[in-house]
């Protein structure tokens, strides 16, 4: 992944929190975390 791509995806994902915190108030980085807790809780299940 290049310099380019991956600025380019922080500032997409950045872009959608702001618009959610401003906007759309879906809660968004709320539901990120509780995925990534889901994800983190599944992998450690494997190990």
């Amino acid at each position: 992944m290049t310099n380019a791509i991956t600025l380019t995806l922080v500032l997409l994902i950045l872009g959608l929190f702001v618009l959610d915190a401003t906007v759309l108030h879906l809660g968004l980085p709320l539901m990120a975390a509780k995925g990534t807790a889901e994800l983190i809780e599944w992998v450690s299940f494997w190990r």
